[in-house]
């Protein structure tokens, strides 16, 4: 999977303000006004959470783009089936075409008169009314392999367009995650990531016992506490925060799509009030964003770029629902 990588060396600095101070023509001076701590802090949480927005929106792509290029390869192999059924078709009817011509011209009454064996010759004469009855029905064959090789090839224009126009979100939506990231890893950022950091600052939680789909795929969660969040990444070692939920329950067999929006429709929806252990808990209207329930208000995730795999508080402000994967 494609994936772009933290730097550090572009140095985009913060916006600033030149201010004239006016104390008069000799003591003049021009001095730059900074963006608070708080408020690099802040910018920091919203091109972090943008990111995560956009690695999501990638990975849902990635399965299309998976898909269309699936149904691309099916409609290649079709129009090629359906041209080599029309060669076939125009091969007959031209051998067909040829008997035909070979044996026209001359009136059957005639034929029969000079013939040496009627016999023979109304044995070929029949021969020759089951040619013409077998051209007419290679005629009806080969317009209907036409239709379907043309209907074939359109539909493999098509697919191949599809592939290429998600190419192109793919490409913008990388593009765009990696304006943030340039930001994000500037100089002019670094003590406001370096606060941004410091969470998930709770207590090791007593892992839950492995009863359940969940509580196994959570046990795995919570031993990647630490590995890097990495956006469109699913494990071993980094993790976007579907990547994560599709890595934990990869680790009992079990395949999950690749996307939150996915994700949301892969399982039992589940009320609040009866949310267990393992349960995937979504966040944000758009669902861009997803952890996986601990218990007594916690949850393990992979949160944003900056961030590692933690164990924090449940976002219950941005909280629209839970799914229980069985």
């Amino acid at each position: 999977m494609h994936t772009v990588r933290r730097v550090a060396s572009l140095a985009v600095s913060a916006a600033a303000v030149a201010v004239l101070l006016q104390g008069g023509a000799s003591n003049a001076s021009t001095t730059r006004l900074q963006p608070s701590l708080s408020d690099l802090v802040a910018k920091a949480r919203q091109l972090s959470n943008e990111v995560d927005s956009l690695g999501q929106q990638y990975d849902a792509l990635q399965i299309q783009i998976s898909h269309a290029r699936t149904e691309a390869q099916l409609a290649k192999l079709a129009a090629n089936r359906a041209s080599r059924a029309l060669v076939g078709s125009q091969r007959a009817v031209g051998q067909l075409a040829a008997v035909g011509y070979m044996n026209q011209g001359v009136d059957p009454g005639l034929q029969m008169l000079t013939s040496g064996d009627p016999q023979r010759f109304l044995n070929q004469a029949s021969t020759l009314l089951e040619l013409s009855n077998q051209a007419g029905m290679r005629l009806n064959s080969l317009q209907k392999a036409q239709v379907t090789s043309e209907r074939a090839q359109v539909t493999a224009k098509e697919q191949i367009a599809a592939v290429n126009q998600l190419q192109a979100e793919i490409n913008h939506k990388v593009s765009a995650i990696q304006s943030r990231l340039d930001v994000l890893n500037s100089s002019a950022m670094s003590q406001a990531m370096a606060i941004f950091n410091q969470t998930g600052s709770y207590p090791d939680v007593v892992l839950p016992l492995a009863t359940t789909v969940g509580t196994v795929a959570l046990r795995a969660a919570l031993s990647r506490r630490g590995d890097p969040y990495v956006w469109g990444a699913a494990g071993p070692g980094a993790f976007d925060c579907s990547g994560l939920v599709v890595w934990a329950f990869a680790q009992e067999g079990i395949t999950l799509p690749h996307y939150t929006g996915d994700l949301w429709n892969s399982g039992m929806h589940v009320s609040r009030d009866n949310l267990e252990p393992g349960d995937l808990v979504f966040f944000f209207a758009d669902l861009s964003h997803v952890g996986m329930y601990i218990g007594n208000g916690l949850m393990v995730d992979a949160p944003s770029t900056g961030q590692v795999v933690q164990v924090q508080a449940v976002f219950w402000n941005a909280y629209v629902g839970a799914v229980r994967i069985a």
